[in-house]
């Protein structure tokens, strides 16, 4: 095989092994963020689609598809709205 296949390859079974903590990833803990309900949020945090998707960086489609359940976050937004869900007026104090 090529080079490229290789390359991937070799990524994959870094990764692989990153994910079970065996010798390349010893010792790593891996964070799992947990679910949000982002309505639930949004409205804790008492805000409007457009004042929390502008607030916090994300569309108004994106929060809609999140709220509908037509889509769920992931990533770094999922990482985002946990701490949002923490303690979000030092969130809003760090954007300022």
């Amino acid at each position: 095989m090529g080079k490229t296949f290789e390359s991937i390859k070799a990524g994959l079974v870094e990764a692989i092994a990153h994910a079970k903590s065996d010798k390349a990833g010893a010792g790593v803990r891996i964070y799992r963020p947990n679910t949000v309900n982002v309505r639930e949020l949004r409205q804790r945090v008492g805000m409007t689609q457009e004042q929390f998707a502008a607030r916090f960086g994300f569309s108004v489609a994106t929060l809609r598809h999140w709220e509908r359940g037509d889509r769920a976050p992931a990533g770094p937004a999922l990482v985002l709205l946990n701490v949002i869900a923490k303690d979000h007026k030092a969130v809003m104090k760090a954007l300022q």
